[in-house]
């Protein structure tokens, strides 16, 4: 019986989990599209894929939170039902305006369902033994984001952009039903809503975000972009402050006190800042540059892309039995070196088989990282908290994802531009460069977290693991 809810478990938060992470970038390949038939400008472009980033970033803390006060399943169907319905009024949008609107729904949907399918999976596989699933997920999270560019190319380029919105809504309608039937229900310790740190929460993570996504296009001098980097950041001091006098806090600050926790975070944010900005302009390069279609492009990502869907699930089974610690390092250094490799190496004429390589190094980095700091995580944190810590890193995944492409745009745009092969080719050498170097810092970041404790399958975690 143990086992047959696991597996449901497994099947169904991947599930919805691969249709959260592929409407991340699959918009993309359909913008060309989109302008010509609803008649956008490039700036309601922009925002159409932004809304998504948005909504997504600034409300996964609150996702988390409401599904620990009301139910974990009853909130991941409501996500669900809410990213579903976002979808068929994307498919349906007769306006760029109408269409920006249903991507921010479609992020607030998201929100909801991706913390919560790692705190199910967590709740289903105790610690100890949930390393094969949390390898599992890192994979199909993977795949998400790196089919997004080519099941888009090909969608668009076979029937219409409207069905990249359309094939959400099927997956929607079975898995929600099977959701409420088989997936067991289960609440976090703290039932009382925080009402004034999700308000400081999402209004200081909606100023740093939107700052962010605005950054390239207004100025990183601009009064909006200040505004919102320093509005946001003094909120979310505000934040802090409440958090720590609060009776019940929708974020207990005393996870940072946890060496793991706050480590682990650390190395999230340092990876997803160097790789994914770097892969929005590495995906460029082969269109931009080398004028593969886009279709073309992004299967030419996929020994990157694609790689934690086979690497993320040994890294998985790995995390239980030598400890997150080596594989993160291990992880990050391949990724520094991958990038550092393309950084000093690449020219406008390099042909694909030169990318090959180092693109399959820095995707096993990416693998050997997600699995093993998920488990950090969990592990970090008592079974009752897994809602507010899974909440926390998918927000600090997010915000490092949102930096990553804004600063690595900046230098891009400041050193070289689209002009020429030449100048491209010009600004992506110091941008990609400045992702290694973050990601070599993430390396040294993972070495700060505690050695593995052996922990007995359904054994609490320690709040403060042994140190090395």
């Amino acid at each position: 019986m143990a086992r047959t809810r696991t597996g449901w478990t497994l099947a169904l938060v991947s599930l919805a989990l691969f249709m959260v992470t592929l409407d991340n970038l699959v918009v993309t390949m359909a913008l060309p599209s989109i302008r010509v038939d609803l008649h956008a400008a490039i700036d309601s472009l922009e925002w159409t894929v932004n809304a998504y980033t948005l909504s997504f970033a600034v409300l996964l803390l609150t996702g988390a939170a409401l599904g620990d006060r009301f139910g974990r399943r009853r909130m991941f169907i409501v996500g669900l039902g809410v990213f579903t319905a976002g979808s068929a009024a994307a498919a349906l949008a007769p306006t760029a305006t109408a269409l920006i609107i249903a991507r921010a729904v479609q992020g607030a949907g998201a929100a909801a369902v991706m913390p919560l399918t790692l705190t199910l999976l967590s709740e289903a596989f105790p610690a100890g033994n949930r390393g094969i699933a949390l390898g599992i997920w890192s994979g199909i999270s993977g795949l998400g984001v790196a089919l997004g560019p080519v099941i888009g190319g090909a969608v668009v380029s076979g029937i219409s952009w409207h069905w990249i919105f359309w094939i959400n809504v099927p997956i929607g309608l079975v898995v929600a039903p099977l959701a409420y039937a088989r997936l067991t229900e289960s609440h976090g310790a703290n039932l009382h809503i925080d009402l004034p740190g999700i308000g400081l929460a999402t209004t200081g993570l909606f100023g740093i975000v939107y700052a962010l996504v605005r950054a390239n296009a207004l100025g990183w001098g601009s009064t909006v972009v200040l505004t919102g980097l320093l509005g946001g950041a003094a909120v979310l001091a505000l934040f802090v402050a409440w958090e720590l006098r609060a009776e019940h806090p929708m974020l207990p600050m005393r996870f940072f006190a946890n060496r793991a926790f706050s480590a682990t975070n650390g190395v999230s944010f340092a990876m997803y800042f160097g790789m994914f900005g770097s892969i929005f302009l590495l995906a460029q390069f082969f269109q931009t540059v080398q004028h593969y279609s886009a279709l073309q492009a992004g299967l030419r990502t996929l020994p990157w892309t694609g790689m934690p869907m086979i690497v993320a699930p040994i890294a998985g089974i790995l995390s239980d039995r030598v400890g997150s610690r080596p594989l993160m390092a291990l992880g990050l250094a391949l990724q520094a070196g991958a990038l550092g490799w393309i950084g000093t190496t690449m020219t406008a004429t390099t042909p694909y088989s030169a990318f090959i390589i180092p693109f399959i190094l820095a995707g096993s980095g990416m693998a050997l990282v997600f699995a093993p700091s998920a488990n950090a995580v969990l592990s970090a944190v008592r079974t009752h908290e897994t809602g507010q810590a899974s909440g926390a890193n998918s927000a600090i995944r997010e915000v490092g994802g949102v930096f990553g492409v804004a600063v690595l745009a900046t230098v891009f745009s400041h050193v070289g531009g689209y002009a020429s092969a030449t100048q491209f080719v010009n600004g992506v050498h110091p941008a990609v460069l400045v992702g290694s170097i973050v990601l070599a810092a993430g390396a040294v970041v993972a070495m700060l977290v505690p050695a593995v404790r052996r922990v007995t399958v359904g054994e609490e975690p320690a709040m403060a693991p042994v140190a090395a």
